[in-house]
């Protein structure tokens, strides 16, 4: 009996124990399921792939494409604007359209009578501020102007701060004036305003009443005797005429490759941008040195301000609204310096790039509503002017030829045309190093001649001189375009470092003896720059990845320019000069 009991409670035991052994095995079948059922990391790199092949089809490649176009847009905006000035500079140098044959001249003399009464009172401004290695050279070079001297005022606006600067200043002040040079030294409390605040403060002082003319030279500028005997008659015998500019001249243009570069760039913009404001609307852009102001212009203009970085060009607009010419003179040459060390030029292509779109958006309204001013005159002062080489130029330079050109190594989708990426390019940079010659014979032969006899006209001209450094001119403008475009987007804001001034670092008499010893404890945060550095690296691996998958040959041109952009960059471009006290 007691077996017979208990095998049914053996078999329902038994029973259990094979129905939860199933049941467990269900639940492990269904935790597998459901772990199995979890994505592995290929298929998350497989999804995320998919995502963004559909954003790069739905929104990347539209937007690119966009942004070529718009960028094909500025380009041949740009280079009609470069062939518009290289017809006019080609018109004035056939048919010798110099200012004396457009303006009044006639030179001055001696009254037998009146003596130098005849010559018109003349204020000499050269505001300085820590120029110790300049300010003695300058003056004296201001003191040697062939100009009656009790018909000139030499004003010295000293905002030095470094006091060795300031005393040594006030001697050579004091010694042109026991030799009898009517020079005064000036000084001010404070630096409000910068240089344009000097200025401004200079003129209040009781004897530039009786001056009927401002001539104003920076710290490192030395004018050769006759300019203001080239320059006042221009303003004696044309009422309408408010300034007198001249052309600078380099004096340390070969110390090394960044001041040769410079020196490219800025004779282009004298000898072409320069050449055809004055000619053909009688604006252009006062280069704030160099230059004679006819002081009742100066005063109706609403004088000195420091609303932007560029108090020169800020004046020039103003005047020009008010009625007044201004003219340009390509054969006057003042001697100056161009800066040696790479932080001084971020300095100063910070200021010349900030400054004017700053200007820009302060002035455009004022500019369209000016009753003095014509329908032309004001279309040449916004498009041209202002928003093709202030803002286009800078913006078409860095976006599309570092940013959006090599972009498309990646996205193959996004074409850009032969002739926007290489022709269009080559023709406006051929045409920039044209624009700096002065023989009209080789002008002519240009227009007339093919692509082939170009080249030749140019290694000709530039085999002495800088043909071999167009393609480094080339690479060092793209790569300072990160700094204007920076530059740039703060002045159309207004922010950040809009104020902004730095005074560019001057060598002085040390360039005519020896090279500037190079500083070796450099710290390496003062040398190095990172976004510079960050572009670099991105234009190489765009190169790298065209060498690998691409199907043309950029690569060439975005390995060379990354190497411009880590040259940069690490700071090894110019001459470190040594810190000075300011």
């Amino acid at each position: 009996m007691s077996l017979h009991r208990l095998l049914p409670h053996d078999t329902f035991s038994s029973s259990l124990g094979s129905l939860s052994q199933v049941g467990s095995s269900k639940a492990s079948v269904a935790l597998f399921n459901a772990v199995k059922s979890f994505p592995t990391f290929g298929d998350i790199i497989a999804r995320i792939g998919l995502w963004w092949e559909q954003i790069r089809a739905v929104v990347v490649v539209p937007v690119f494409k966009f942004l070529v176009a718009i960028c094909l847009i500025m380009s041949v905006m740009l280079f009609v604007e470069v062939m518009y000035m290289g017809i006019v500079v080609l018109y004035v140098k056939l048919f010798k359209r110099k200012p004396a044959k457009i303006y009044k001249w006639e030179a001055m003399e001696d009254d037998v009578e009146c003596g130098s009464a005849t010559y018109p009172m003349v204020l000499v401004q050269m505001p300085m501020y820590n120029e110790k290695e300049v300010c003695e050279q300058s003056i004296a070079a201001a003191c040697k102007i062939s100009w009656p001297s009790n018909r000139m005022i030499i004003q010295v606006l000293d905002d030095s701060t470094d006091p060795a600067s300031k005393e040594l200043v006030k001697k050579e002040c004091e010694r042109w004036s026991k030799e009898g040079v009517n020079i005064t030294f000036e000084i001010r409390d404070n630096r409000n305003g910068y240089k344009a605040g000097a200025l401004r403060e200079g003129m209040k002082h009781s004897y530039v009443k009786q001056c009927d003319y401002v001539a104003i030279f920076d710290a490192d500028f030395q004018p050769d005797p006759d300019f203001l005997l080239r320059t006042v008659p221009f303003l004696i015998h044309n009422a309408k005429l408010a300034l007198v500019q001249g052309r600078w001249e380099f004096v340390n243009a070969d110390q090394c490759m960044m001041t040769r570069l410079q020196e490219m760039s800025l004779s282009y913009h004298f000898t072409v941008e320069q050449q055809v404001g004055s000619s053909t609307f009688a604006f252009f852009g006062f280069n704030g040195t160099a230059g004679v102001w006819r002081i009742s212009a100066l005063i109706e203009s609403g004088g000195w301000n420091d609303q932007t970085t560029v108090e020169d060009m800020d004046l020039a607009v103003r005047a020009t609204l008010r009625g007044w010419k201004l003219l340009y003179i390509d054969d006057l040459k003042v001697k100056s310096e161009l800066p040696c060390s790479f932080n001084a030029l971020r300095s100063q292509q910070h200021r010349w790039t900030c400054g004017p779109a700053n200007l820009f958006r302060k002035m455009a309204g004022k500019i369209l509503r000016s009753e003095n001013v014509s329908l032309w005159k004001k279309l040449y002062m916004l498009y041209s002017f202002f928003f093709i080489r202030k803002i286009v130029a800078h913006v078409l330079t860095f976006c599309f030829y570092c940013v959006i050109l090599p972009a498309t190594v990646l996205f193959p989708e996004v074409t850009v045309p032969k002739w926007a990426a290489f022709y269009l390019p080559s023709l406006i940079t051929l045409f920039i190093a044209i624009g700096r010659l002065r023989c009209p014979l080789l002008l002519f032969l240009y227009n007339l001649s093919s692509f082939l006899s170009l080249v030749t006209l140019l290694i000709l001209y530039y085999v002495n001189r800088s043909i071999h450094l167009l393609a480094f001119w080339v690479l060092f403008e793209n790569s300072m375009s990160l700094v204007r475009t920076k530059a740039l987007v703060m002045g159309l804001l207004e922010t950040g470092r809009v104020q902004e001034w730095v005074v560019t670092e001057k060598s002085g008499d040390a360039l005519k003896t020896k090279l500037i010893p190079q500083v070796p404890n450099v710290r390496f945060r003062e040398r190095v720059h990172l976004l510079e550095l960050l572009v670099g690296a991105y234009l190489l691996s765009c190169g790298i990845y065209d060498i690998i998958y691409g199907k043309n040959t950029l690569y060439v041109y975005l390995l060379f320019q990354s190497l411009a952009f880590f040259v940069v960059g690490f700071g090894y471009v110019g001459k470190y000069v040594p810190a000075s006290s300011s």
